[in-house]
């Protein structure tokens, strides 16, 4: 076939290579260190990790149930009631899905459809976009305020009108860290009270927040519990993002919509992954210990620029820690990026990418889920421009 004869219309024309995967590229062609795309560069736990050989060897290698494993839906019920005092019914309300990103995109299709608006909070997470397009809707973009990022009340209110079908809320958020108190969702649940508009709530950072602070999960508000989803995912929890598997919890109602899209979308997610997680999760230490562990990296990082000339944004949750640049170039954050992979050997994100109108305020993004000598040698680099 003659490639000049082949038509396609596209359906996201004005998407190309997600900013991940680029700056991963880039890092690797460069030599970099690669604290842009948000991977752990240690491994899962080891008994973990022995877990899912003992379940391969034990012939757990078919299709799992559509909605997950039995076992692995009860330790989700069983932490959700611990962490957020919330009852959820394992076979009505819970979903294990392949990956986060998987279950926002089943949510958001089961959900959105053509004419619908669902509002987006910027800098927003670069899938959530595209779904929305894919599902006939328009997304909304609505900035954050800066440099707290926190939600500006009035522009959100503003965007809202008969139209709005649901407003995606994630926090702890990527990329920038910023976390929303209970009075944030107080306030949400006024805002939208009576209008029929439902949250999907993007919670996959969930055990990530830092300096006393509280994550205040959306199943743990009554009022917005009854019309959200609420996604997490267990490859930022257990330091196995290539494993793929998260969850969605939602009433009864959205989770039948929820799961007419999921089965086909990617009906069982990885057996002998699931059994592992499910029997690791019966001792609760792991994923209580993990904003200690995470606020002594970022604590680190944080330390090792303080002498640098960039500027320190609030991370009070998440993997991320936000530099501003201003005092060193005034090169546009996509730019500076470039220059800071090849020239200087450390690879992060430009943030305007996950702006609809790409604003740019000259900040970047940089993982710290790194073991000590990366980042000591990442912010030794960092320091020296």
């Amino acid at each position: 076939m003659n490639d000049s004869t082949l038509q396609i219309q596209s359906k996201l024309p004005e998407v190309g290579t997600t900013i991940f995967a680029v700056m991963s590229q880039m890092a690797a062609q460069a030599g970099a260190i690669n604290l842009s795309q948000g991977f752990p560069d240690f491994s899962p736990p080891e008994r973990l990790r022995d877990l899912v050989t003992e379940y391969m060897a034990k012939g757990m290698n078919q299709y799992a149930p559509m909605t997950g494993l039995p076992m692995l839906r009860q330790r989700i019920a069983e932490k959700t009631l611990a962490m957020y005092g919330a009852t959820v019914d394992m076979d009505s309300e819970i979903n294990v899905t392949t990956g986060a990103t998987e279950a926002l995109f089943s949510t958001i299709q089961a959900l959105a459809g053509k004419g619908d608006e669902v509002i987006l909070l910027d800098p927003a997470y670069d899938a959530y976009d595209p779904a929305i397009t894919l599902a006939g809707g328009k997304a909304v973009h609505v900035p954050l305020t800066f440099p707290d990022y926190g939600i500006d009340w009035q522009k959100l209110s503003d965007a809202i009108n008969p139209r709005t079908r649901a407003i995606v809320v994630n926090s702890p958020h990527n990329p920038t860290g910023s976390v929303l108190a209970r009075e944030d969702l107080d306030r949400l649940a006024e805002l939208t009270r009576d209008t029929g508009i439902l949250f999907i709530s993007d919670e996959v950072y969930e055990h990530m927040v830092f300096d006393g602070r509280k994550h205040h999960s959306f199943i743990g508000h009554d009022e917005l519990r009854a019309r959200s989803v609420v996604i997490s995912s267990f490859g930022k929890t257990y330091h196995n993002t290539g494993w793929k598997v998260g969850y969605a919890i939602a009433p009864p109602p959205l989770m039948v919509e929820f799961r007419k899209v999921h089965q086909y979308v990617n009906f069982s997610t990885s057996t002998p992954f699931q059994c592992a997680i499910a029997d690791f999760m019966e001792d609760p230490s792991h994923h209580l210990e993990l904003p200690d562990f995470y606020q002594a990296k970022r604590d680190r990082f944080r330390e090792g620029v303080t002498d640098s000339r960039f500027d320190l944004l609030g991370c009070p949750g998440t993997y991320f820690q936000l530099l501003g640049y201003e005092r060193i170039s005034d090169k546009p954050d996509t730019e500076m990026a470039e220059w800071l992979t090849k020239e200087v050997g450390v690879a992060a994100i430009p943030i305007s990418v996950f702006y609809a109108d790409k604003a740019d305020r000259r900040v970047l993004r940089f993982c710290f889920a790194k073991d000590g000598n990366t980042l000591d040698k990442a912010t030794a680099l960092l320091s020296q421009i």
